[in-house]
């Protein structure tokens, strides 16, 4: 096990993990984002309880004991826009705070289209190494915006949570402060040719964040702010 392996927290271990997950700004550096000058709630439907059973693969099964089975902390019922069922466990609560995890990559590729729309991308068949210099003689030198988009570039990647020493295990140490994101993704080496390849990679909304602030001359969360949480009503 590496120095860097043994230095991160060890998120994906399996053990309570929804402990870490709420806490997220302890271990790794954080951009505060504020609500919108305009909030809007969901609206709230008629309440809905949850059933004590359901069937799966031919048999009743218990909510309840699901939920404690998946550490669920949250749990909300959306049906028609309106919020209808809304409950808590272990460390959940409606103020608690949680790691989007890859719900970032949607936001970030909703970023790259605004981007695209404003005339600061001036095409997603532009390569991204136009914009960002320094992915010259990485994975992403000459690779379209839209294979990055696509998740397949070519670059190599293994994203394997059970393996310390996977890409984006390492990538949790570079979080941490141990190296910088933009030196850990011009680092990446190319597999195969690109269009070629779809292989899940979170690497690539690093090199997409590289792109939007390369683009934007603004950083990420500060683009994010302005034109999704504001417009969009975030909470």
């Amino acid at each position: 096990m590496t120095e860097a392996t043994q230095a991160r927290p060890r998120l994906f271990s399996g053990e309570r993990q929804y402990e870490n997950f709420a806490r997220m700004g302890d271990f790794y550096p954080t951009a505060p984002l504020k609500p919108s000058s305009a909030p809007r709630p969901w609206p709230r439907g008629e309440a809905l309880e949850l059933p004590e059973h359901f069937d799966f693969e031919g048999a009743q099964r218990s909510t309840a004991a699901l939920l404690e089975a998946t550490d669920t902390s949250a749990l909300l019922v959306l049906q028609d826009g309106a919020l209808r069922h809304e409950s808590y466990f272990l460390n959940g609560s409606e103020t608690t705070r949680w790691i989007s995890w890859s719900v970032a990559k949607s936001f970030t590729s909703a970023l790259v289209g605004i981007a695209l729309e404003r005339g600061l991308i001036r095409s997603i068949e532009d390569p991204i190494s136009a914009y960002v210099p320094a992915m010259a003689g990485s994975a992403y030198d000459g690779v379209a915006i839209r294979d990055v988009l696509q998740m397949s570039s070519g670059a190599r990647w293994v994203e394997d949570y059970t393996d310390p020493e996977s890409d984006v295990n390492r990538l949790g140490a570079v979080m941490a402060g141990l190296a910088t994101l933009d030196d850990f993704v011009c680092g990446i080496e190319r597999e195969a040719p690109p269009a070629t390849v779809c292989r899940y990679n979170s690497g690539e909304t690093q090199a997409l964040g590289m792109l939007l602030r390369a683009a934007t001359g603004r950083s990420v969360a500060d683009y994010m702010q302005t034109e999704l949480c504001e417009p969009l009503g975030f909470q």
